[in-house]
């Protein structure tokens, strides 16, 4: 069974986020979106439903997490090599997501993280495909 991927969030605004995660390579489902709603593709099997904020109170009973104090969560994405890190991040930041952590590189994996433009923490990682494919542990 291949199970799929929602991940539900919050953003100020649809428009400037559908921008935003545009610029920086992702596409859109149409069909499950409209003014309070973007539909971010990830892949085949995960998508994240960025949804303005009184459309995501419907689908919580508690309050949102305040992103200027706190993690709810770290979103992780992989890139194709250390360069594609690079370039998603750099992009990142120059379309209004700004720096989280410091770049962390590990030899055998390497990430970079931003805020996008609500604070949500975005990873990127690469990481060497023989360690990915399970060929050997990575020395830590």
């Amino acid at each position: 069974m291949t199970r799929m991927l929602f991940v539900n969030t919050y953003v100020e605004d649809v428009a400037a986020s559908r921008t935003f995660f545009g610029a920086l390579g992702f596409e859109f489902d149409d069909a499950f979106s409209d003014e309070n709603t973007a539909s971010l593709i990830v892949n085949e099997t995960t998508t994240v439903m960025l949804l303005a904020r009184p459309k995501f109170q419907e689908f919580i009973l508690d309050e949102m997490t305040d992103t200027s104090r706190s993690r709810e969560m770290l979103l992780a994405v992989s890139a194709d090599s250390r360069e594609a890190v690079d370039t998603l991040a750099d992009t990142a930041l120059s379309n209004g997501g700004s720096a989280w952590t410091d770049p962390q590189d590990h030899g055998f994996m390497y990430g970079r993280s931003f805020r996008d433009l609500d604070g949500h923490v975005w990873e990127v990682i690469w990481m060497d495909p023989a360690v990915a494919a399970g060929d050997g542990p990575p020395d830590m």
